[in-house]
Order: C-alpha cells, then structure tokens, then sequence
C-alpha cells in the first residue's frame, strides 16, 4: 500500500458509513499518527514563541502587561471559531484530512500577514495576524486530537494523545532558546530583534503550505461517525445512545479544559514577567532561558505521563498530576528568588498531562458525537484568552509574584473533573470500559493474513456489511 498517492483525492466522507479503520491495530495507524504529529510541534512552537514575543513587545512598544495578553486573546479567542465554526462544519461534512489541509492554509496565511507587521512594528496588526493563525491552529487542534485518540486502539487513546503532545512540548521548549539565543541576545529589546522575528513567520508559512500539499496526496483513514459509534457498542458504554445535548460528562470536560487551559496560559505567558520581578538582577532575555528550561519539565512531564499510563489508568495519573500543579503553583505565589522559579516549573511539569487527558476521557464512549464534542472541548482552549488578562490586570496592581493566584483558582476549577472522572460512576465507567476495550488488538493476531486488505479498505473508506457493523 502506498503511504502517498498522486490520483485525484476527493476530501468528502460519508458519515454513516462503519469503515475498517474503527479497528485499526498499531501497526496500520503508525504513518498517520506520525504524520499529525509533525502538526503538535508547530503549534508548540507558534505558541512557545508567542509567550517570548509577549514580554518582548511590553519592554519594546512600552506597553502594559494588560495589554499585551491582547496577543493571547487575539490567538486563542480564534479557537472557538474554529472548533465550534467553521473547523467542525468541515470535520463534521468532509473529514479529518480536510480540515488539516484548511488549518495549515490558515496558518500559512497568518504567519504571511504577520511579516510586514512585524517589520513595521504594529501591535494590531500583528494581533491580527495572530488572530487568522489562532484559527488555523483551532482548525488544526479541532481536528488533530481527536483523530489521535480514535486512530487505533482505544486502550491506547491516553497514551497516544500524551506522546503527540509531548512533541507540542518541544515546540514550545525550541521557541524561547530560539529567542534568547538569536532574536534578542544581540539586540536586545529594540526595535530590531522585533523585526528579526520576521525571518520566522515567513520560514513558517512556506513550510506549512508544503505540508498541506503532503496531506492532500497522503492516504489516512478516516474515521467517520459510524466507526465511532460501532466503538461504543462493542465496549458497551451506553452513554453514546444519549442525545447530545444530555452528554453532561462532555460538557463537564470542557468546562475542565476552559479553566485548565486558561491558567496553563496564564502562567507561561507571565513566566517571564514572574521570573523578573521576583528574582533580583534577571532580564527578559534570561526570564526566557528559565521559561525555556521549564517548557524543558512540561516536555518530560508529557513522556513521564505516557511512561505512567502503561501502568496505571490515565485517570489517576492526571488526577495526581493536577492536584501536583495546584499544589505547587500555590506555593509558587508565595516564594520568590530561584526558589519560586522552580516551583513555577515544577507547575509546569505537571501541567503536562492534563489538556490530552481531559480531551481523550471526555470524548470517550460518546460514539458518533465524538467530531462534534469534541469541538466543544477544544473550544475550552479559548480559556486562554479569558484568565490572561485577568493575571494581567492583577499583576499591574499587584505584582507577578501575588498575581500567580488567578490560575490557582481555575486550576481548582478544572480538578472537579479530575475527581468526578475518579469517583463518580457515570464518569468512570465509561472511561474504564473503554479503557478496557480490545478492538485494534485482537486484529493484530490475525494481522499477518488480512493485513493488506484491511489496511486498503481502512485508506479508502470503504463501508462495510450491516451483518458485521451489527
């Protein structure tokens, strides 16, 4: 079978129809799953370099710290547009590839806007331009994790998720050295470094317009709503036959990714302005080697996770690691010098499970509401545009260090669902049956037979009998 094909490729599935790619073993899903992995590290890297680029433009354009989380308003208040919108109208009509190709197009698109702002250092138009990427990486978001989740076995869905976002880690590890080390070392916070960030954008939107080239002529299986909901059946969940408006466990997940994700962005956009105000003789150009060397613990803490869920259901590691974050963000409020820093990263350590998992349980045996719900969990990413400002506002009147106790608040918040999904049957047991499920393993021993055309059928959607979706 051929991992690309220069056939005409049409972008339209149908929905309704159970393809063998709802029992994909690990083997068929390998090329796919790398492939939309090659996409968390881009927008980890767009993000690690938003909250570099955040500090920068305060000491530059001589702005608040108010108002430069408009750069993290502008970028996440695009994510329900997107996964809400337009992303989850094409999810929903088309199909995965789709909206992959559309969020790489929108993200090229932004990262070319955003190069002559730069040069002319407009902080609304680079907003702007922030704001068209926001929704390429939604559309991206909207579709990639869930695709993850549900691409191969459904025992591995947990483990999955957390190994791609591992990689979205790195993103956000490379892009503050990158602007430690090349954009400001030398220039400093002039005008300057700002435009030499322009080289960036611009590298940015003629690599993703290539890798949208490559997704259009690759083959990967879609997996429609059918297959989803054969999925809940044969793990006989139950909770899929609900109508959508009564999956309360979903709606409960992204409330949890709304405040969860607002303070994860609240503290790395302001970890640099923590950094400097609470530790004596620190400049933004060091604050971003720290924050780079905490995006370093939020990595691990991503591979430790998975490391972890081999072990351990991926419900218990994540309420031990959120409880970990609010734990040591909350004494991070109260500690400055080295001391608070290495609480703040130990914060960002145990962040690192939490958004994969709240989106992998919450989508878990919800069958053919799977591309619709879990839109609405990637919408909770637009928490990132709601707590930032809130810290900010905070930190204007009383200092970084102080500030750090709104995302205390909401990762509270978010530890409802992390206790819920623990101790409350209606959420557990549909994450444990699931978690349980053997589809895409028992394949595997009869593999070697039936590999070449189970893999053809799973590539090119193609329906199977009613006796066998039955």
């Amino acid at each position: 079978m051929a991992i690309l094909s220069f056939r005409k490729h049409s972008l339209r599935n149908r929905d309704d129809k159970r393809t063998a790619a709802s029992e994909l073993t690990l083997r068929q899903s390998i090329y796919p799953l790398c492939l939309v992995t090659v996409l968390f590290f881009l927008w980890g890297f767009s993000y690690g370099l938003l909250d570099t680029l955040n500090k920068h433009f305060q000491n530059t354009l001589d702005i608040s710290k108010a108002r430069s989380s408009g750069l993290q308003a502008a970028y996440f208040g695009a994510y329900p547009l997107a996964s809400l919108g337009h992303a989850n109208w094409i999810l929903r009509n088309f199909g995965y590839k789709a909206v992959f190709i559309w969020g790489l197009c929108l993200y090229g698109l932004g990262s070319l806007i955003a190069w002559p702002c730069l040069v002319h250092r407009s902080f609304g138009g680079f907003c702007a331009a922030i704001f068209v990427i926001g929704n390429g990486l939604g559309s991206l978001e909207t579709a990639a994790n869930p695709y993850l989740a549900v691409c191969g076995p459904p025992r591995y869905s947990e483990i999955r998720i957390n190994l791609a976002q591992a990689f979205n880690a790195v993103g956000t590890v490379v892009a503050p050295v990158l602007g430690s080390y090349v954009f400001f070392k030398q220039v400093g916070d002039n005008a300057d470094a700002i435009k030499n960030v322009q080289w960036v954008y611009l590298a940015i939107a003629c690599f993703v317009f290539l890798l949208a080239v490559v997704f259009y002529f690759s083959t990967i299986p879609e997996i429609t709503d059918a297959d989803m909901m054969f999925q809940a059946q044969a793990t006989h969940v139950g909770v899929a036959e609900k109508p959508f408006r009564k999956q309360y466990r979903l709606f409960h997940a992204a409330f949890a990714q709304f405040c969860y994700t607002g303070a994860q962005i609240a503290i790395a956009s302001y970890f640099i302005n923590y950094a400097v105000d609470t530790r004596d003789n620190t400049s933004s150009a060091t604050g971003a080697i720290y924050l780079a060397v905490a995006q370093g613990c939020f990595a691990v803490g991503r591979f430790s996770g998975s490391f972890f869920m081999h072990f351990v259901k991926p419900r218990w590691v994540f309420l031990a690691y959120l409880s970990c974050v609010i734990i040591f963000n909350s004494a991070a409020t109260t500690q400055r010098q080295n001391t608070g820093i290495a609480l703040l990263s130990l914060t960002l350590f145990f962040e690192s499970v939490c958004f994969p998992t709240i989106l992998a349980l919450g989508i878990r045996g919800i069958g053919r509401h799977t591309k619709r719900g879990s839109g609405w969990i990637v919408a909770g990413v637009s928490g990132g545009a709601a707590v930032p400002p809130i810290l900010g506002a905070t930190a204007d009147a009383k200092g970084t260090g102080t500030a750090m106790v709104v995302p205390v608040c909401f990762m509270v918040a978010a530890w409802s669902y992390a206790v819920a999904v623990n101790f409350v049957p209606a959420y557990r047991d549909p994450a444990d049956k699931t978690g349980a499920a053997t589809i895409g393993i028992e394949n595997a021993d009869h593999e070697s037979g039936n590999h070449d055309d189970s893999e053809e059928e799973a590539h090119n959607g193609v329906g199977v009998s009613e006796e066998t979706a039955v």
